[in-house]
């Protein structure tokens, strides 16, 4: 059974962006290629334990194992040396990649406190989004009693879209909760 959100981009969104920015060949068409989800713990340094609690509800989100990220080089000031753990991070692709973004937009997103939506100023100017979430707890995966530490994420949504005007129509016709009139 393929993602509900694929069934979604292939019936509506890509007839709607061919049609919106005159593209004459399909696989001109912006696709979101793959989703990096990624929490940093600076704090891991002092508390080792943190870190094993990030990986499993990294993976109880995305589906698979994270990759354990270390740091390149050594700074005294944040008592960290060179190799040692500061975060995890997972890349996702094809039916997890539709799946995971379908929880964010339409479960994990509404459940954020006082929500007006994603601020549309975390392009980067090739049609890629990036949005931070200040806490783990907003996904329904994630156990509210066996969470010792509130952690942060950012998401990076990688699509085809050479602009940001592209990638932008692309995460709205997919169903990303866009703030609307002059909020910032």
């Amino acid at each position: 059974m393929a993602a509900r959100l694929k069934e979604h981009y292939l019936k509506n969104v890509t007839p709607t962006l061919t049609k919106d920015f005159g593209y004459t060949n399909a696989m001109a068409v912006p696709k979101i290629t793959k989703v990096t989800v990624n929490i940093g713990l600076g704090e891991a340094t002092q508390n080792p334990r943190l870190m094993d609690a990030a990986v499993n509800e990294l993976a109880a989100l995305a589906g698979q194992r994270p990759v354990i990220t270390k740091a390149r080089k050594s700074i005294a000031q944040f008592k960290l040396r060179e190799g040692m753990p500061i975060g995890c991070m997972v890349t996702l692709r094809g039916d997890r990649m539709y799946e995971f973004l379908d929880r964010l937009m339409n479960t994990a997103l509404p459940r954020v406190r006082d929500f007006r939506g994603v601020n549309n100023k975390g392009f980067d100017g090739r049609g890629n989004y990036t949005l931070g979430l200040k806490e783990q707890l907003i996904f329904p995966e994630i156990d509210y009693n066996k969470v010792d530490k509130v952690k942060g994420m950012n998401i990076c949504v990688t699509t085809t879209a050479k602009t940001d005007a592209e990638g932008l129509a692309l995460l709205k016709l997919m169903g990303m909760p866009f703030r609307t009139g002059n909020a910032s």
